[in-house]
């Protein structure tokens, strides 16, 4: 019912967003905006047919309430995906868990933890003595939190590695946080404002944090934030137990709640789309037919409006925003600006390296394989680590409270992906020029001369578009700022006014033009002009090296754009010596990982570490062909197949495909008792059964699946490379949602 009501009301918002953003897709498509052209090219596909990230976790299984060994891997689409052991993985058996990790909080103790799932039920907290709803088995927790979704539990044995899962899974979340599409010009800016009159109809005003996610999520969220309060009010008394237990029950009805409300949620969303999409074509031709009449009627009502509501906005901005807006634009920049000075350093740094070991090290071999690496520097969560922590120094102190900003979260992850973004354009624009130079090259100087002469164009080209970026992002956040709060001081004196305005707008022209739209357009044409000057003047004083609006760099690389219409570049196909025929499912088998997996000695999982983890509740390992339903084979057979595994994995580096495999722990049979639940389904092809006697034993060697893996899968760690986890949807427990 609640669903119903709250989505009745979105999509009717919806509706009306629509024809406004179609209005404004076409009218740009027609005039045109000009602005600073980016001197550096920009890769279509980054992460094509790579994994971010793969290796062994611990995660805690409620079910059982115990911590089980977990292979994790981490693709493109940056979902996180739980597998029994990494040989289910490599015989693509489906995974037991899926992540979508939007909205998740990152938390590296268990008192950051218990704070906030005290919270969440007020009235029930363990006494002292009690047991807590989680006892973590290390001293490196790492728990994923969501304020109305199940939580996930994980811990590692050492702190070098908790802090490489950290920033693995904060690129995770940072990603899935900005998942609805920039590249809609119509659905995206609908949705969005759709969202924010919504949320200003029910007198909320300001940043929302869990505007994360897709549609989908963001519309779950918007739900839940109503629901959720009556939920816990109607509920929380009837639960029984101790404390702990009534928590972990609370938390398994919010998450129960929340999957109920996506599905119904998506369902009313996707038809209230499909609807728009139907009408656009007829919309988009009356728009085309009277696109001067639609801007004349739309620039009288602008008129109007700007008489009755200029007056009492420019006093609100005079007195209430403009003294602070040259404090919130130094608070943004000192934090981006070293972030992105960082990225810069990273980058020079990563290529200066490269060029001094390519000189060393042995020339144009060497350069493919340093290429391959550089080509994904920023994906890589560890590397561009640095950078991103830049952004935490962001604290806007008492100008939160003025202005109503609940979190600078939404500030900090935005300016962290244009960091990601100009690094990627960067290492992109650097190899699409380095690999048009290298056949005129001759040996290891022409070389290193090269290089080096490449890096110093592209950081040029790095520092003009990072001003232009940050410029942009500065006038963007003070808008974020100061709008909200412009449209709720003014709310009591204008608001209630604004329906007189309506009959001036012809009824042939109500689906592209809204009195409220074009009364926040005046409000913010209020204060515009204030933040244009702030942010021209930090410009002309070089503050934190950014550049003037008047200095325009004129393209020393006028066919570079042309170039990076190419396909895209594939060193080690090119320079390594394959054949040229080589298919593209061998290309996708030798894809690589982007972050290196952990090879401490300290931090190996050791054979057996659930049992040390869990003291006491030691269980029986049945063998892996009586689950399957085969008769175990006879250990001649058994002795027969490793032979022959052992002979074909001579000329195949079959020492190393079996450290990797390894990977410091045990891949045998997977943990009894940690099936997945009843109800979880999967929409694949289930895995052909497994070889019998072909499991990893010490000395032993990977399974025959192992070394007939399919060709659509991608990423690897060394030489072979382990299935990429296909895109499916899983339903039921322990699935968060799709991705």
């Amino acid at each position: 019912e609640k669903t119903g009501k709250v989505l009745g009301e979105f999509c009717r918002c919806y509706k009306e967003q629509f024809g406004v953003a179609l209005f404004n897709s076409v009218r740009y498509e027609i005039e045109g905006a000009g602005g600073p052209q980016a001197q550096l090219l920009h890769r279509k596909v980054p992460l094509e047919d790579h994994v971010i990230y793969s290796g062994n976790i611990f995660q805690y299984i409620e079910e059982n309430k115990k911590w089980r060994n977990r292979f994790c891997v981490v693709p493109h689409n940056y979902g996180l995906v739980l597998y029994e052991n990494k040989l289910a993985y490599e015989r693509e058996q489906p995974p037991r868990v899926l992540v979508n990790s939007a909205g998740y909080k990152i938390l590296t103790s268990v008192e950051q933890y218990l704070e906030l799932v005290n919270n969440s039920l007020p009235g029930v907290t363990p006494k002292s003595g009690h047991s807590p709803i989680l006892k973590c088995p290390t001293d490196f927790p790492l728990v994923l939190w969501h304020p109305y979704a199940r939580h996930y539990y994980f811990c590692v044995m050492t702190g070098k590695e908790q802090e490489k899962w950290r920033a693995v899974f904060q690129d995770c979340v940072r990603h899935c946080n900005n998942g609805i599409s920039e590249d809609s010009k119509v659905e995206a800016p609908a949705f969005t404002d759709a969202i924010r009159m919504y949320r200003q109809s029910k007198e909320q005003y300001g940043t929302w944090d869990m505007l994360c996610g897709n549609e989908t999520q963001v519309l779950s969220n918007l739900v839940m934030e109503e629901l959720l309060p009556e939920l816990r009010s109607t509920i929380g008394p009837r639960l029984k137990g101790k404390a702990p237990e009534r928590q972990r029950t609370w938390i398994q009805v919010s998450d129960a709640v929340y999957r109920m409300v996506y599905e119904l949620a998506k369902a009313q969303y996707d038809a209230a789309v499909a609807r728009c999409e139907q009408e656009r074509p007829q919309l988009e031709s009356t728009i085309r037919t009277d696109m001067d009449q639609i801007i004349t009627s739309k620039e009288h009502l602008a008129s109007k409006i700007r008489a009755f509501v200029l007056p009492k906005a420019e006093v609100c901005v005079r007195n209430h925003v403009q003294p602070y807006i040259s404090s919130i634009l130094e608070a943004l920049m000192a934090p981006t600006s070293q972030g992105f000075a960082e990225a810069r350093e990273v980058f020079f740094k990563e290529v200066t390296d490269m060029n001094m070991n390519v000189v060393n090290e042995g020339g144009l071999e060497k350069l493919v394989e340093y290429m391959e690496k550089l080509s994904h520097l920023a994906f890589h969560p560890v590397k561009m680590q640095s950078c991103y922590e830049k952004m935490d120094q962001l604290k806007l102190e008492g100008l939160q409270q003025r202005f109503d900003v609940s979190s600078t979260s939404v500030f900090k992850q935005r300016a962290q992906i244009h960091m990601r973004q100009q690094m990627d354009d960067a290492v992109y624009t650097f190899e699409t020029l380095l690999h048009q130079e290298l056949g005129k090259l001759q040996g290891k100087d022409d070389l290193c001369k090269s290089i080096q002469r490449i890096l110093e164009r592209v950081l040029k080209k790095f520092d003009y578009d990072s001003s232009t970026v940050r410029k942009k992002f500065f006038r963007e956040a003070l808008l974020q700022i100061t709008i909200p709060f412009l449209l709720k001081k003014l709310a009591p004196t204008c608001k209630g006014e604004l329906a007189k305005f309506q009959e001036l707008i012809f009824e042939d022209f109500a689906s592209f033009i809204l009195v409220e739209n074009t009364y926040e357009e005046v409000v913010l044409q209020s204060v515009m002009k204030d933040i244009m000057q702030a942010v021209k003047e930090a410009a002309v004083q070089r503050k934190h090296n950014l550049y003037r609006d008047s200095m325009v760099m004129h393209n020393s690389d006028p066919n570079l754009h042309l170039l990076g219409e190419g396909l895209p570049i594939d060193w080690s196909e090119e320079y390594s010596g394959q054949p040229e025929a080589e298919p593209a499912a061998e290309r996708r088998r030798r894809a690589k990982q982007v972050v290196s997996v952990i090879q401490d000695d300290e931090g190996a999982l050791p054979y057996g570490a659930e049992a040390l983890l869990q003291p006491g509740s030691p269980e029986p390992r049945e063998p892996e062909e009586a689950r399957a339903g085969v008769a175990p084979s006879p250990p001649d057979a058994v002795k027969e197949i490793r032979e022959a595994l052992a002979r074909e994995s001579l000329g195949d580096g079959a020492a190393e495909e079996e450290e990797r495999l390894m990977n410091g722990t045990d891949a045998s049979s997977p943990v009894p008792g940690a099936e997945v639940p009843p109800g979880t389904g999967t929409r694949r092809a289930a895995p052909a059964p497994p070889v019998p006697g072909a499991e990893v034993s010490s000395g032993g060697h990977p399974s025959a699946a192992c070394h007939q893996r399919s060709d659509k899968e991608t990423g690897e760690q060394g030489e072979r490379s382990p299935p990429q986890p296909r895109g499916t949807t899983e339903s039921g427990e322990g699935v968060q949602t799709e991705f």
